[in-house]
């Protein structure tokens, strides 16, 4: 075996380091009970790399593997096998200071724990592991498998996702480019139940719940049972988790939770919050009562039901109102507390199984809450056709968490829908009786109620007047609103105290709900721990990862050859997109854009759209007609998702103008376009950047740099808003003029490939109205797909071209984004100083 094996222990891994300079970890770290761990590093030395490391006999075997990992089974990535880490080196994330060993920014890609599917000890000697990953992004079975090398200088492996049901296309999914970021701040994901190694049980559907001999769960424990209990709490969620075989779903009832009580005192009937019902839902307490269980405590649901099959909340209301209760339905899902025993600590699937046991008999008005066998896509999507809320999700070895909000069950609702404060109302208008609208809000952070929006839809006649009455009830003088709301002047304020159930289309820009519909009061929660509810991403083994590729962003032609030089295809500059959007939008945001297009690839005509035209992209905006008058309107980059929409209709480059929507008259920015001629040479490019830079620093002005993606650079000058477009332009020509004259070996103001040949053209026409220069994160539709990158005026001297980045290598820039730029926005600057320098006098 070569050197690099573990034989040598951590002496290799101590003997490169100065532990008195870098921030590594010398040694130490913990293995964990039952599991064993592993790390993989995002690793921005000398060249990315991802550091694939698994704990194995006290240390962490390691591979630096270039690529990254693949969910395709034919990109077999090559791992090349280093020194052992310790256990410690898990949790570093952080820059090893430059001349240190491995200097370079290093992040936690990914974490969690990894089971071998064979003795791991002889495998790793062998040179074959096989094992399989629990993480936040790794997930499934893998295999490490060495190869022979082609110098004793390296101990090379390969890295293979096996086949199983995870396998993904990476002309579908590429795992390294839509997940990019750190999991440093997540939780480590669960132990893993599938292991023989652990003490976790496996989270398998059974046929049969173990039971103790007094016919109870064999995990159940003794224990009094407590006078109140609060339930476990569903998380809201944006999407159904990957492993559904380890889950159950059921309906998301749309009605009140309940709790039930059966103690020698006989039976009662309590809301989520404690308050005893039992009187409003007498019959359903006879009906247990009748069915001689014993003491305990049930989990539930009531309802009312509805004529398609679905429940109905209003209808829940109205028969409150009415005192006609009989119609009520209490579906029941879980036992935590039964005959002298805690059963919180059972799995979920043996809690069901005993419950429904109990409910074999079960009297009309109780029933068992079913489970659907089915893909939970599939089941969210029938509910919601039938009308229902959701779906709940509960994990099968998930164990009962008495009053908190758990992530073992989840909550998938078919439309947004939440309880919101009622904080006044208006008057009627039209034929309309009783009042026209409620005011509805959330409580903030802070504990302050926000105005959310009005809510005139949903209601019914009686429901218009038996709210009107509750509401006149609470009349208060002023707003308890934190914020103003466009009713201010004729609203009717009331104590925040009663609550609204309300649906809606979506949250806007200014945190008001879209289309809300009414469905009913609430009595069941406290005013006060009413908040806008906030859906959660799930992370760990149990979820997709949400891929930077919205699900809903279809892909035509994916493997269309953009850059027939390079091979790089549609999906990857979506990818590319997808991955630097946060970053672009920075230098888009507010600003008109045009777009070149490349519908046949690079090498096909390329169009330069201004307008949308016919098409329509998600994420794009067309601004105000008044910016151009008697012009088609120009366009902006509004969201992220512009970027991508604008890939999937072939856009390669994003250009932007030197002003923002808000104040288009007046340019924000002077660009100065550096474009050489046939016959410069890179470091004469270099130098004349350099000479551009200098003499705007004798004009007192501030600049920026950044490559062009193509053949030249940018210099960008940030201004503050004072001049209009015929000034800056006419300034900047007048410094390229003074600079030609000054230089005129090496610079040239006019215009044509025959007046620079072994000169740079300064492209001072970037400057007047509606001109644009390629913005920073573009790509250029040019043989490699360069990318123009913000850069320190430090590093022009290190960088071997203007598309010194592209879509192949950007990753090893992602770790600087915009730094270089972080002092730009506070760098705008009057022009008066620079021209009277340069002897300027603007018409």
């Amino acid at each position: 075996m070569p050197k690099t094996s573990s034989t040598s222990g951590l002496e290799r891994y101590k003997a490169k380091r100065n532990f008195a300079i870098t921030p590594e970890p010398s040694e130490g770290g913990q293995s964990k009970a039952g599991a064993l761990q592993f790390v993989i590093q995002k690793h921005w030395a000398s060249r990315l790399h991802y550091d694939f490391r698994l704990e194995l006999e006290g240390t962490m075997k390691s591979w630096a593997v270039p690529k990254g990992p693949s969910y395709d089974p034919k990109d077999k990535r090559m791992a090349v096998h280093v020194e052992d880490h310790p256990i410690s080196y898990n949790t570093f994330e952080g820059q090893i200071p430059e001349k240190q060993y491995g200097a370079g920014k290093v992040i936690i890609w990914d974490k969690g724990y990894w089971i071998p599917l064979e003795d791991p000890v002889k495998g790793y000697k062998a040179g074959k592991l096989k094992f399989e990953m629990h993480g936040h992004k790794m997930h499934g079975h893998w295999a490490l498998v060495r190869i022979r090398s082609r110098t004793d200088k390296q101990d090379a492996w390969l890295l293979i996702k096996e086949h199983d049901s995870l396998i993904k296309p990476a002309s579908e999914f590429s795992l390294v480019d839509e997940l990019p970021d750190s999991v440093a701040s997540l939780p480590m994901p669960e132990l893993p139940g599938a292991s023989k190694k652990t003490a976790r049980k496996p989270a398998v559907a059974k046929k049969s719940a173990a039971v103790s001999k007094n016919g109870l769960p064999a995990d159940a424990v003794k224990a009094s049972m407590p006078d109140k209990l609060s339930p476990v709490l569903a998380t809201l969620v944006d999407g159904p988790p990957a492993n559904a075989d380890d889950w159950i779903f059921e309906i998301k009832f749309d009605g009140y939770r309940m709790l039930t009580r059966i103690d020698k005192a006989g039976v009662k009937l309590f809301t989520r919050n404690g308050h005893d019902w039992t009187s409003k839902v007498q019959h359903l307490a006879d009906a247990i009562a009748s069915m001689k269980l014993k003491p305990g405590w049930l989990d539930g649901e009531i309802v009312v039901l509805g004529e398609k099959g679905g429940t109905d909340f209003q209808a829940l209301q109205n028969a409150f109102q009415r005192g006609r209760t009989s119609s009520i339905v209490y579906f029941l899902f879980d036992v935590p507390f039964y005959a002298g025993h805690d059963l919180r600590g059972v799995q979920l699937i043996e809690r069901r199984e005993f419950l429904d046991g109990l409910l074999n008999e079960a009297p009309e008005g109780i029933r068992f809450s079913e489970t659907f066998d089915a893909p939970p896509r599939d089941i969210v999507l029938s509910a919601c056709k039938l009308g229902l809320e959701g779906v709940i999700g509960k994990k099968k070895e998930s164990l009962y968490g008495s009053g908190s909000r758990s992530p073992d069950w989840i909550k998938l609702k078919c439309t947004q829908r939440q309880e919101f404060v009622i904080g006044g109302y208006t008057d009627p208008k039209g034929g309309r009786v009783g009042m026209g609208s409620i005011l509805v809000g959330v409580h903030n952070e802070a504990g302050e109620l926000v105005y959310a929006g009005s809510v005139g839809s949903g209601f019914t006649d009686k429901s218009l007047a038996a709210t009107l009455e509750k509401l006149q009830a609470l009349g208060a003088k002023k707003s308890p609103f934190s914020t103003t709301t466009e009713n201010d002047r004729r609203a009717h304020w009331v104590e925040p105290k009663l609550l609204a159930e309300v649906s809606f289309s979506e949250w806007t820009k200014d945190q008001h709900i879209r289309h809300p519909v009414f469905h009913g009061l609430r009595s069941d929660k406290p005013a006060k721990k009413i908040i806008r509810e906030e859906p959660t991403h799930m992370t760990g083994p149990d979820v997709e990862e949400k891929s930077k590729i919205p699900a809903k962003l279809k892909i035509s032609n994916p493997e269309r050859v953009i850059d027939p030089s390079t091979g790089i295809t549609k999906i990857e500059v979506v990818r590319f997109y997808a991955l630097v959007a946060d970053l672009m939008m920075e230098h888009l945001k507010g600003r008109p854009v045009s777009l070149v297009r490349a519908p046949s690839g690079i090498k096909g005509q390329l169009f330069f759209q201004k307008h949308l035209e016919s098409y329509k992209m998600a994420g794009i905006e067309q601004l105000d007609p008044a910016i151009h008058p008697g012009h088609d309107q120009y366009i902006a980059v509004a969201k992220p998702e512009g970027l991508l929409s604008a890939a999937q209709m072939n856009v390669i480059e994003f250009h932007t103008w030197n002003t923002v929507k808000s104040s288009i008259a007046k340019p924000d920015r002077m660009t100065f376009d550096m474009d050489p001629g046939e016959g410069v040479e890179w470091k004469t490019m270099q130098q004349a950047t350099e000479l551009v830079r200098v003499f705007l620093t004798q004009l007192g002005l501030v600049s920026f740099v950044k490559t062009s993606g193509g053949k030249g650079m940018h210099v960008v000058v940030p201004l503050k808003r004072q001049h209009g477009w015929d000034t800056v332009k006419d300034f900047s020509q007048a410094i390229v003029i003074h600079l030609a004259r000054t230089l005129p070996q090496l610079f040239v103001a006019k215009l044509g490939p025959k007046n620079r040949v072994g000169k740079i053209f300064i492209d001072y026409l970037r400057n007047g109205f509606g001109s644009t220069t390629a913005a920073a994160w573009s790509a250029r539709a040019r043989p490699g797909l360069g990318v123009s990158v913000p850069i320190t005026w430090e590093e022009v001297q290190t960088i071997s071209s203007g598309a010194h980045w592209h879509l192949k290598n950007i990753h090893t820039r992602l770790d600087k984004g915009n730094l270089p730029w972080a002092d730009y926005g506070k760098s705008a600057q009057p022009l008066g100083t620079a021209m009277k320098k340069l002897g300027f006098k603007p018409d």
